[in-house]
């Protein structure tokens, strides 16, 4: 045996000496690739298994001419005994790319994923500035399935003088390139050109799709794409690109990136995304050289374990709901220390009280001002919205989310605790005549246009995606500088990846924001959130509550108040009146863009990247809105009898809800 462990030690060290001029010339080949592993949790698999049998087999055809079209668009799948072992995968090229240069670059893609990836059953690359993507998955990644995640971004700085007039141009060469390439055919969806900037600039723009998307599929994948200019991508910058696994979008200033008679080499680009893989060579050789050498002292120590105790017996994870929380062990703080935060829960520290429980101020040994809910021991709030709340906000962090900072479980106690954010919920400001005052429409925009970006990141841009379920005036928290946190997730739903909607027997919320297929039948999808939102810009805009409004003895529900001013063409009888008249345009435009929300048929609402989009671009043309949903007429007793009587109601009782608690039941 100690012959075995002399051979096994002298073999790593060899390793190591010649290990670091291989990895070298590998480095080079990974310097320009970005890639993402395993990253919808598929799993992993041995080596010589069927997968990797069937893997490689799938990449040594990858590269034989005869498997390729000269668009550039190549999707194959291998399977041997069983469908769990089917590998299938998507090759695509730029439409630029001539097919000798295509297929050499996925070739090196294939070295790269299956190295810098090794044995997970998913991954995704783009080799040599997007000239080509490969992608390879166990599950169905083919026929018309659109994926915009997982995403990375990347700009180069600097800028137009005229910054207004350079991003206008910049998204208008973007959205004719985005028409003409989603109506290519199936073998090719891809569109290249450039327009005049200000200053005599050239812009350059390119748009690609998967060629198996259908026309709306491309333009809505490309659509959510240059709406993230604006965001977080490379607004005011000369150049920036968005690439997504079914579809790319990329522009440059003065430079010509795609191929021509005469190619100008492309600028080094700055990645915005710390997912975004292969930097530098110094990173890409420690990145494998680590695992390599840490393996191999491994298998030895294992070897020598072996000989010298028994084996030792390893426990499998069991599928236990209860072992979720220890996910966020790290976030779970002590009754003591909560308690002490809040002067023993002391009344003077209520924020506000709601069907879950009440939310206190606290303050923690280090200064730090904090906000407890504190769940009442008979809420209508499970053990399961909880855990739902902690695992979920945990993994989220944007802006305009509010930050969630551990959780507490002692006894019958349960406590979540969050950043405390200081002017309380936009409903404390909006529905007081005195206190709206206050927001001018500055503010209400960035109200309005803060939520939207929220509600975008739960629906395309995190990790998960998420349907918030129950997005209302009180649920928006304010900091300090009136900036909006979309906060209470404690019914929010987590969709795998393709899923589009779900049914639910127990339909919880607030009625009034709850889209109508969801009040009604409990289908919720990414547009029963925009419906919400869509009442909610009414609300920012009218002041009034989506309950009702009185118009001399009779009353009129918020949906039917504002179409019916619409359709009259009086939407200036909607605005607050303690707004300012010399935004009336910007304001109208975004009743617009309310009433395109909360239309009765879920498809014919935008999507947020769109609504993103619309609320960005003022040259952008807004489609007409059709009839909203009132009420749903569920008969007599039903849904439009409870609005009328939560109409009645509002109108002599003030909103008391100044914190994030969601009622468990419709009201």
């Amino acid at each position: 045996m100690s012959g075995l462990l002399h051979s096994l030690i002298y073999s790593l060290l060899i390793l190591i000496i010649l290990l670091p001029s291989q990895l070298a010339n590998a480095a080079n080949n990974t310097q320009n690739f970005h890639y993402f592993c395993n990253f919808n949790n598929r799993g992993n698999y041995t080596v010589k298994s069927t997968y990797h049998k069937n893997l490689k087999t799938l990449f040594s055809n990858l590269t034989s001419n005869t498997k390729i079209n000269n668009y550039g668009f190549y999707n194959f799948s291998n399977n041997q005994n069983t469908s769990r072992d089917r590998v299938n995968a998507i090759g695509l090229c730029r439409g630029d790319v001539r097919p000798n240069e295509c297929l050499s670059c996925l070739e090196s893609s294939s070295k790269n994923l299956t190295q810098l990836c090794p044995y997970q059953k998913e991954a995704i690359g783009w080799y040599g500035d997007e000239k080509c993507m490969l992608r390879y998955s166990d599950h169905s990644i083919f026929s018309s399935v659109m994926e915009t995640r997982p995403v990375y971004y990347a700009n180069n700085m600097g800028g137009s003088t005229d910054l207004n007039e350079f991003n206008s141009a910049v998204r208008n060469l973007l959205y004719n390139l985005t028409s003409k390439a989603s109506s290519g055919d199936s073998r090719l969806k891809y569109a290249a050109g450039s327009a005049s900037g200000p200053n005599d600039q050239t812009i350059y723009g390119l748009v690609q799709c998967t060629p198996d998307l259908f026309e709306s599929q491309c333009s809505d994948c490309l659509v959510q794409s240059i709406a993230r200019i604006a965001i977080d991508c490379c607004k005011d910058k000369k150049g920036g690109r968005v690439v997504r696994p079914s579809c790319s979008m990329r522009f440059e200033t003065n430079f010509l990136f795609y191929e021509s008679t005469a190619p100008s080499p492309p600028p080094p680009s700055t990645t915005n995304k710390t997912s975004s893989q292969g930097k530098s060579n110094t990173t890409t050789v420690i990145a494998i050289a680590v695992p390599v050498v840490a393996v191999m002292v491994l298998i030895i120590i294992c070897i020598y374990l072996r000989v010298r105790k028994p084996r030792k017996k390893f426990k499998t994870q069991e599928d236990n709901e209860d072992d979720e929380i220890e996910i966020c062990e790290s976030l779970r703080f002590n009754f003591d220390t909560i308690r002490d935060a809040t002067n023993d829960f002391v009344e003077s520290n209520k924020l506000g009280q709601g069907g879950f429980g009440i939310v206190y101020k606290g303050r923690l040994s280090t200064g730090q001002e904090i906000a407890v809910k504190r769940l009442s021991k008979n809420s209508g709030q499970r053990d399961l919205e909880f855990k739902n709340e902690v695992l979920l906000v945990a993994k989220l962090q944007h802006r305009s989310l509010v930050r969630l900072l551990g959780f507490c479980i002692e006894g019958r106690e349960r406590l979540l605790v969050y950043e405390f954010v200081p002017n309380k919920s936009l409903d404390y400001f909006i529905f007081d005549q005195a206190k709206r005052a206050h927001l001018n429409w500055e503010i209400r925009y960035k109200i309005i246009a803060g939520t939207a970006r929220g509600i975008l990141y739960l629906h395309e841009d995190s990790r998960l995606r998420i349907i918030h379920r129950d997005l209302k005036a009180s649920n928006i928290l304010l900091d300090e500088e009136m900036n909006p946190k979309i906060a209470d997730f404690g019914i929010a739903r987590l969709f795998g990846v393709g899923q589009t909607q779900e049914n639910t027997n127990r339909i919880v919320g607030t009625y009034g924001y709850m889209a109508p297929e969801y009040a009604m039948h409990g289908l919720f999808s990414v547009k029963s959130d925009v419906f919400s939102f869509g009442v909610l810009i009414l609300e920012i805009i009218s002041g009034y509550k989506n309950s009702c409004i009185q118009c001399g003895e009779s009353m009129e529900y918020l949906l039917s108040f504002v179409w019916r001013n619409w359709r009259e063409e009086s939407p200036t009888n909607v605005i607050d009146p303690t707004l300012n008249n010399d935004s009336v345009n910007e304001i109208i435009r975004c009743i617009h863009i309310g009433l395109l929300c909360v239309q009765e048929n879920a498809a014919s609402r935008p999507n947020m990247a769109s609504v993103v989009l619309m609320l960005n671009s003022h040259s952008l043309t807004l489609s007409r809105p059709s009839e909203p949903a009132f009420y749903v007429d569920s008969g007599a007793g039903g849904l439009q009898d409870n609005m009328m009587q939560s109409c009645e109601y509002s109108l002599i009782q003030e909103s008391i809800n100044e914190a994030s608690i969601t009622e468990p039941y419709p009201r």
